[in-house]
């Protein structure tokens, strides 16, 4: 049998993708990425619906995660970012304590968005 490999999809033809950095506002620490994830999608969820939210394809980087800082990155459709981080307003609470999200900038490269919006301050 002959293995074939499949060509990759040409750079004009895959969907553009931004990193929106966050940071997570609340009285007590939130050491694990997963309640803020969960909380991120069910935000999103309830703002864009099941269509929209699938076109903006959010992803959110579990290895971009700052405990300390609480700040993180989500990975995003070009056209949608103004509706993910308009979202966030839905999200009230993580682990049991209250929270806001606030979108701290917006990159077209993942390391920009990592150096400037996460490792500042």
């Amino acid at each position: 049998m002959v293995k074939t490999k499949i060509k990759p999809i040409l750079p004009s033809l895959r969907k553009k993708k931004r990193y929106i950095a966050f940071e997570v506002i609340s009285k007590g620490k939130i050491a694990e990425f997963e309640p803020v994830s969960k909380e991120i999608m069910r935000a999103a969820h309830h703002c864009l619906g099941m269509f929209s939210m699938a076109d903006a394809g959010i992803m959110p980087l579990a290895n971009k995660w700052d405990a300390e800082k609480q700040r993180g990155i989500l990975k995003v459709n070009h056209k949608q970012v103004d509706a993910v981080k308009a979202s966030f307003v839905f999200a009230d609470k993580i682990d049991g304590k209250e929270v806001i999200i606030r979108s701290l900038g917006v990159s077209g490269i993942l390391r920009k968005a990592e150096n400037n919006y996460l490792k500042e301050k």
